[in-house]
């Protein structure tokens, strides 16, 4: 499946007839659903296809105005399709291999996304409804995602192998490798200027107040961030050493694992890092462990790539014009 895709949210209205007021993709209009594809013996729907590329949506595009969103929607329709298409191929492998997802781990999902955004069941429900969805609808999004997930363990991942020779070859090959694989995995709340910058101080302090007396980071960062992560919590991911600024990098690097920054400026506004994890080397074995996981995630790129063509060509794929 493609990796980089924005997928799925919203919902059809009816089997035939969609109101396409999912308020970001055609509001106000009505229209004819149709068939955009075939896979197999499987159909994909207009509605199935917008569907797909509003739950998936990146932190960044939901994060755009209405019209941007649907303007970016249609210029990458395509795109959005070709996965959608490698979905259906991938659930179908599934099924032929006898891959099952159960209730019972579509429910553990959805209690681990709620344990790492720190959400109670009131604010998980709020959330997806006001992204247009209903839980059942969610829980089938999770089930496809769980369920395609082990067909590709099963059929790609578990089939890798990293050797220490091929530790020893990237090494010999990547002199700075400790540079360029260390970092920090992040979070962070951001208050943009706003042109009054002694109120935009102490609005940051009183957030800094409420997490030390331990509110939760992912919330506060939903409720008062100024950034397009704040819908996910604040999570900015791992970030590299080598590609973060030097103010930046003294912050993180004065921070354990699991604490938080005091307010600091930083050219556009204040921020709160909360620091979830650091990689920093303290032994070779650490650093070729690291290495380790770098080799297999690009050979599970590649096999992954690979045997998603597999799949396509085995298949009759129709895409309607």
């Amino acid at each position: 499946m493609n990796g980089g895709v924005v997928m799925f949210k919203k919902g059809l209205v009816t089997a035939c007839i969609i109101v396409a007021g999912f308020a970001s993709v055609a509001q106000s209009s009505i229209l004819l659903d149709r068939v955009v594809a075939i896979v197999n013996k499987e159909v994909i729907t207009w509605s199935d296809l917008y569907r797909a590329m509003e739950f998936d949506a990146s932190e960044q595009v939901k994060a755009m105005k209405d019209e941007d969103r649907r303007r970016y929607f249609k210029e990458n329709e395509m795109s959005f399709l070709e996965s959608l298409i490698d979905l259906k191929l991938e659930l179908q492998e599934a099924e032929k291999d006898g891959v099952t997802t159960t209730d019972a781990d579509v429910a553990t999902a959805v209690k681990n996304i709620r344990s790492k955004y720190s959400m109670t069941d009131e604010i998980f429900n709020e959330t997806i409804q006001k992204d247009g969805f209903t839980l059942e609808t969610y829980k089938k999004k999770l089930w496809e995602q769980i369920t395609v997930s082990r067909v590709i363990d099963q059929e790609v991942k578990n089939k890798i192998l990293v050797t220490e020779s091929d530790i020893d070859a990237y090494l010999a090959g990547n002199k700075d490798a400790a540079k360029d694989l260390e970092g920090f995995d992040i979070s962070h709340i951001l208050l943009k200027r706003n042109g009054d910058d002694k109120q935009l101080e102490q609005k940051a302090w009183d957030i800094y107040k409420k997490l030390q007396a331990g509110e939760s980071f992912s919330e506060l960062a939903r409720q008062y961030s100024d950034d397009p992560s704040a819908q996910g919590g604040g999570d900015l991911g791992f970030i590299r050493r080598c590609d973060m600024s030097k103010e930046f990098l003294n912050v993180c690097s004065g921070i354990k694992p699991g604490n938080i920054s005091e307010p600091v400026w930083r050219g556009d506004g204040i921020y709160i890092i909360r620091v979830n994890e650091a990689r920093v080397f303290k032994s070779e074995q650490e650093m070729r462990e690291a290495i380790r996981q770098k080799l297999l995630n690009e050979k599970f790129n590649a096999a992954l790539k690979n045997w998603s063509r597999s799949l396509r060509d085995r298949a009759y794929v129709e895409i309607k014009s």
